[in-house]
């Protein structure tokens, strides 16, 4: 049968089913990354290690896990779409079980380290795998799309911050460790197998877009070669470093402002709520800048996101050391960084079109894993003036550059690319949006 009669066949419930499936995945994932920060101190007291060492471990699972994207997405698309993304979402969801047993029974840093490697690579296989098939699916609410599956890492964390807290109390962050490595393996291993991409005609059209979308695709080295991908890859260095210094830190600020462990609503802690405030603010950014997007542009949103990301940080530095205020600033912040997961792949997307679109956009993903390291820098900086502002400070300029390199960089020469291919017009309507 061919993909054009296979079309007719595929319901938009059942594309809508493949992103469902793909935010359940990205979710089982969240909490290496954005539940790390309540391991530290735990694993700190227990084996006398320094925060530092500890989170380079933190550095070594974003590099892997964005890193080797490239690598797991073409492997997906040469595979093909009945086998590629089951294939790889089951691979990754045994290698992210490993790597937190792994994390639980290390009794050296070395080890530590080992478990950091295994479970970045199974991630950045399931991530690469569920936003390609995001972009695939969902040609026509691309940002949407885009944001609802990198909600799924971003919020995806939230309903085990109280768990996570409390397991670690009762019965050692170890095996907490191993508790979630084979409960969050499990869940991803099973729905691994209902997963599948398009088959050629079957994604709808992108008809009646609002934004700059290009009439063709570019292949990876082609858009290599394009300085608007460099601009967009220093961009994402810029804003994606900011927010994981406070991501990886947020319990580290919490302590030194000394409001981490006041109670304040029902019975929790300042960290608890802001734990889970934080993981909805981020997950829920994700999805609304890309309808946003979808509606005036990835770069005026960018603009209006990372102008309120910078102040954010500035606020935190400030205002931030009461309770509620560092609720409140640390929130602002998680919200005005997370949609960097959806505003940035659908930019690629539109930018050198959707043919190569996993490997392209895992290609810009890497960015990600060129920020993680300077996470331990935070702590140097810190350590050097006695006190978060410096951090804060840093964040909020690195921020309102890439305001500036939205706006007056890219957005012209993405101008400039849609005229010369069709003289101003894209998908029917004029280049401008």
């Amino acid at each position: 049968m061919n993909g054009a009669a296979e079309a007719g066949q595929v319901s938009n419930s059942f594309r809508w089913m493949q992103l469902i499936i793909g935010v359940i995945c990205m979710a089982m994932i969240a909490n290496l990354q954005y539940g790390w920060t309540y391991f530290v101190n735990p694993m700190a007291k227990a084996h006398s290690w320094d925060v530092g060492s500890i989170q380079v471990a933190f550095s070594i699972f974003v590099a892997l896990e964005t890193w080797l994207t490239p690598v797991e997405g073409w492997i997906v698309d040469t595979l093909g779409p009945q086998r590629g993304p089951k294939l790889m979402v089951a691979v990754g969801g045994i290698f992210v079980a490993i790597g937190w047993l792994i994390n639980g029974w290390a009794n050296s840093l070395e080890m530590l380290y080992l478990g950091a490697i295994i479970s970045g690579i199974g991630a950045g296989g399931i991530y690469a795998t569920c936003v390609g098939n995001a972009v695939k699916w969902f040609p026509d609410r691309r940002g949407l799309a885009v944001g609802l599956t990198a909600a799924g890492f971003g919020a995806g964390a939230a309903v085990t911050v109280i768990p996570i807290q409390m397991m670690i109390a009762s019965i050692g962050y170890a095996q907490t460790f191993i508790w979630f490595a084979l409960g969050q393996g499990a869940v991803i291993f099973v729905l691994a197998w209902l997963l599948r991409s398009p088959l050629a005609g079957e994604a709808p059209p992108a008809t009646a877009v609002k934004v700059l979308q290009s009439k063709t695709s570019s292949t990876p080295g082609q858009m290599l070669m394009s300085p608007i991908f460099w601009l967009l890859y220093l961009m994402f260095v810029l804003v994606s470093a900011s927010g994981l210094m406070v991501a990886a830190q947020i319990a580290l600020i919490a302590k030194d402002y000394g409001v981490g462990q006041t109670v304040i609503l029902f019975g929790a802690t300042t960290l608890i709520v802001a734990g889970i405030i934080d993981n909805l603010a981020n997950g829920g950014a994700r999805p609304f800048f890309g309808w946003v997007s979808d509606q005036i542009g990835r770069e005026y949103t960018m603009a209006i996101a990372f102008t309120a990301g910078g102040l954010a940080y500035w606020l935190l530095g400030s205002a931030g050391t009461t309770p509620w205020t560092f609720v409140i600033c640390a929130a602002l912040i998680f919200f005005t960084w997370g949609e960097i997961f959806s505003l940035f792949p659908s930019t690629c997307t539109d930018t050198f079109g959707p043919k190569y679109a996993t490997t392209n956009t895992s290609l810009l993903y890497t960015a990600k894993g060129l920020s993680a390291f300077v996470v331990p820098l935070a702590n140097v900086l810190k350590d050097y003036s006695g006190n978060w502002h410096m951090v804060f400070a840093v964040a909020a300029i690195m921020n309102f550059v890439v305001v500036a390199l939205a706006l007056f960089v890219v957005r012209p020469l993405r101008l400039s690319m849609s005229a010369s291919e069709g003289k101003g017009t894209v998908g029917g309507q004029l280049a401008a949006e």
